[in-house]
């Protein structure tokens, strides 16, 4: 009996470990998903290519921040139909979507520690200028230190973060049409992310 019991909590252990954030890998690279992870309705963490339990995108983003700039006249209005180059999570590049927000503002990757204790991550794209405390003027200069504000994922609101790089690019929420990764008020693809639908 207390060898199944021992079983049973090293396997509870490692499938914890691997649905954890690892260390702090670039977004950009590609996940590799393994089998005992994986599953239809998950998406890998941006950072280390594990499914993301712990930084799990919302399946319904919210409004965007308060103070954020409608686009003037933005190269697709909401309601677009649009195909997203995006690659911050699997899935994301090639998808479907349609415009549901456009605004001018600046947009940052960015680097954090999240307060929930996971590993940090790294290049996250993106947060917007209006998801910053107390952030000045736009833009701020790469690696200006900021508090996000931003809520995309558990344990970003309230962490310490670094400025990457920045954009000043139309940036769009979107409602992602995946059978993968279904998402409403996705924040946030830039421009130069998304294309017209065929």
């Amino acid at each position: 009996m207390h060898r199944r019991t021992a079983v049973a909590a090293v396997t509870l252990t490692a499938g914890l470990a691997l649905s954890a954030c690892g260390s702090g890998v670039d977004e950009t690279e590609p996940a590799q998903p393994t089998p005992a992870t994986a599953s239809s309705s998950d998406h890998a963490d941006h950072s280390t290519g594990a499914t993301a339990d712990a930084h799990e995108h919302p399946a319904d983003g919210g409004p965007p921040p308060a103070g954020i700039a409608d686009a003037v006249d933005p190269t697709h209005p909401i309601g677009s139909d649009v195909v997203l180059s995006a690659d911050h999570m699997p899935g994301m590049g090639g998808a479907g979507a349609t415009i549901a927000g456009a605004f001018d503002t600046t947009a940052y990757s960015v680097s954090y520690a999240p307060t929930n204790g996971g590993a940090p991550v790294v290049d996250h794209k993106w947060v917007v200028h209006e998801e910053l405390e107390d952030p000045g003027p736009a833009p701020l200069p790469e690696g200006s230190e900021v508090i996000l504000r931003a809520d995309h994922m558990p344990g970003m609101d309230g962490a310490n973060a670094t400025i990457d790089s920045s954009t000043q690019e139309t940036v769009y929420m979107v409602d992602v049409h995946s059978e993968d990764m279904p998402m409403t008020n996705h924040k946030w693809v830039t421009e130069s992310e998304v294309q017209p639908a065929p």
